[in-house]
């Protein structure tokens, strides 16, 4: 700081000024010299080292170092450096006006107060770029305490800047909100419910991000984009957007399909009502046309079989040979209790494509071929007509 001021006194000296001038322009150098070098400071943090460690980031394998010093948080950290030189020069420029350099003093600290908070939001930001399809839980118990950290940043740089303003220590002003506790609670909370919640959620590894869910209470049915203290945000497979509170999957019932996803098969259950009349004992001409159609060979069929029984067996032995169901996961056709509508068969099995488009047209095929082969023994699909 002396070189500086022994330079412009050096000037002024060369420029030959003498009286009352001699001050004011001393003031004047010294205040260009400051802007001068503030924004010189600021042009080689953008200019130089931002490109500079960007590269470096870039070089390494490692993900999380390119997000985490991405161009927006150095950009924001490298508008703090030029009033940190501003905040230095300070009382070398304004040395005989204290109270200008107090008050420039105390903007410029609110000034570097504003845009590290800024900066550190920024990099908090950063973080959720490392998120993948999926959020881990570890990641999203990191995400949970950054959002609470976000809140506590802001709410201590708003005490630090109110400290600035009125020239008080900001720990006094802290120790004297003790008395307003009640009040910082009933205003925050929403999110200590959130955070209550959203750890509930992931340390019982109830919901993550990239999960399909359905919340039958919010009409909700679809994948979770982002889960933060206060909303969790699905997207509906009709690609609207709906927002529940951690706090609501909590309270309430909701349907997570992950178990389904990893599992080796999506369930498929339909029921078949069949009309009482066509159900009988088979005679010959029916033991010749069922072998006649492969559905059985000769000596399968030498007993008073029922017709229903045999649709049955051969439904489930189909089923088992078919290349796009999992036979070793539940598979049954079964007879449930008659009804009014006919005698219901139950087709619970497993599809291996769990894709919804592909799950439900493969289910589609399956089960069109048991209605177009229930007339080959003898059976009837029952059907209720409408009354004219």
């Amino acid at each position: 700081m002396e070189q500086i001021k022994e330079f412009v006194e050096s000037i002024i000296s060369s420029i030959g000024l003498a009286g009352d001038i001699v001050p004011v322009m001393r003031h004047a150098l010294l205040v260009i010299v400051a802007i001068v070098l503030a924004v010189l400071a600021g042009l080689i943090c953008r200019k130089v080292i931002v490109p500079l460690v960007l590269k470096l980031t870039n070089k390494t394998q490692a993900q999380w170092d390119d997000v985490l010093f991405n161009e927006r948080v150095l950009v924001s950290a490298c508008h703090i450096v030029p009033a940190i030189v501003i905040w230095q020069l300070l009382p070398l420029v304004f040395y005989q006006y204290p109270v200008a350099r107090e008050l420039l003093t105390r903007a410029t600290a609110i000034y570097i107060t504003v845009m590290a908070v800024k900066t550190v939001l920024v990099f908090i930001s950063s973080i959720k770029d490392l998120d993948g399809d999926r959020r881990t839980n570890r990641q999203q118990y990191l995400l949970s305490i950054m959002g609470v950290l976000r809140i506590v940043l802001l709410f201590v740089a708003a005490i630090v800047v109110v400290a600035i303003i009125i020239n008080r220590n900001p720990m006094k002003l802290i120790a004297g909100l003790g008395a307003t506790s009640a009040v910082l609670m009933l205003v925050f909370q929403d999110t200590i419910k959130g955070l209550v919640a959203g750890i509930r959620l992931t340390s019982n590894n109830m919901l993550h991000k990239g999960d399909w869910i359905t919340v039958p209470k919010a009409g909700a049915n679809g994948i979770v984009e982002d889960m933060s203290l206060t909303t969790v945000k699905i997207r509906n497979f009709d690609n609207t957007i709906i927002t529940v509170t951690p706090q609501t999957l909590v309270d309430d019932s909701f349907q997570n399909w992950i178990g389904m996803q990893r599992s080796q098969g999506r369930r498929a259950n339909r029921r078949v009502y069949y009309d009482f009349r066509g159900i009988r004992v088979i005679d010959e001409a029916m033991r010749k046309h069922l072998v006649e159609k492969g559905y059985f060979k000769a000596e399968e069929l030498k007993g008073n079989e029922v017709n229903m029984t045999l649709f049955r067996q051969y439904a489930e032995r189909y089923l088992r040979q078919h290349p796009q169901v999992n036979p070793k996961m539940t598979l049954m056709v079964r007879q449930l209790e008659a009804t009014q509508c006919g005698l219901p068969v139950e087709f619970y099995f497993f599809i291996r494509q769990k894709e919804w488009v592909k799950y439900e047209h493969q289910l589609a095929d399956i089960m069109d071929y048991f209605y177009a082969i229930t007339p080959d023994f003898g059976l009837k699909v029952y059907e209720q007509y409408p009354e004219q």
